[in-house]
């Protein structure tokens, strides 16, 4: 494949930009990622966790499974996961300020997290992707609940209960995902509580 861009996404901030059909964006990290996608052309059409695991008829999505949209549309292709440890969320939405001070308010955070947390960021992924969007007219209430990359959580499947882990991919490890129609796509380096955060690097390739 031909690289056409590569971009630095630093600690607890966001990236946005637009993929053709056919390319490919890489995403390479050690810590969760929010991803979210919107088709170009009509950007209330955008990705659903929902579809997405109706469709795939599973909760975590790997190599050969399709990102769905709100309208059952075929948006992306998992092309290549190198995270070969853990799985990839789609029950969760984005971490907020809000969400944060809550949990510190009702000294829940050592519940939700699988270490203790000293400090709390004063924002997250809503503000990160909302900051991103925001040249494109998207508001932060129509930003759909991500696909959250690398974010391995534990649940049970009979009661349904969901703990965080710290399991996160090696370095080197990247998920490639294939547009199937022309994308705004963008994306959070989160703070990710339960690990501490890391940068984001993502490179955008052509067939």
């Amino acid at each position: 494949m031909k690289k056409l861009k590569e971009t630095h996404v630093p600690y607890n901030t966001g990236w946005a930009g637009e993929l053709r059909k056919g390319q490919v964006i890489r995403v390479l990290a050690t810590t969760t990622v929010d991803f979210v996608a919107f088709r170009l052309d009509n950007l209330r059409e955008r990705f659903d966790q929902a579809r997405t695991k109706v469709y795939n008829m599973k909760i975590f999505v790997s190599t050969g499974d399709k990102l769905m949209g709100r309208d059952n549309q075929h948006m992306m292709t998992i092309m290549e996961d190198l995270n070969k440890d853990g799985t990839h969320d789609l029950q969760k939405g984005m971490c907020s300020a809000y969400r944060f001070q809550l949990a510190k308010q009702e000294g829940r955070l050592r519940e939700y997290y699988p270490r203790e947390i000293t400090d709390i960021p004063d924002h997250g992924c809503y503000e990160n992707l909302s900051k991103a969007l925001e040249p494109y007219g998207i508001a932060p209430e129509n930003i759909p609940s991500p696909f959250n990359l690398n974010q391995t959580m534990k649940i049970d499947g009979v009661t349904g209960k969901m703990e965080h882990t710290s399991i996160r991919p090696k370095p080197g490890s990247y998920v490639d995902l294939r547009a199937e129609m022309d994308l705004l796509v963008a994306l959070s380096a989160c703070p990710d509580l339960p690990v501490g955060g890391k940068p984001v690097n993502l490179m955008i390739y052509e067939p």
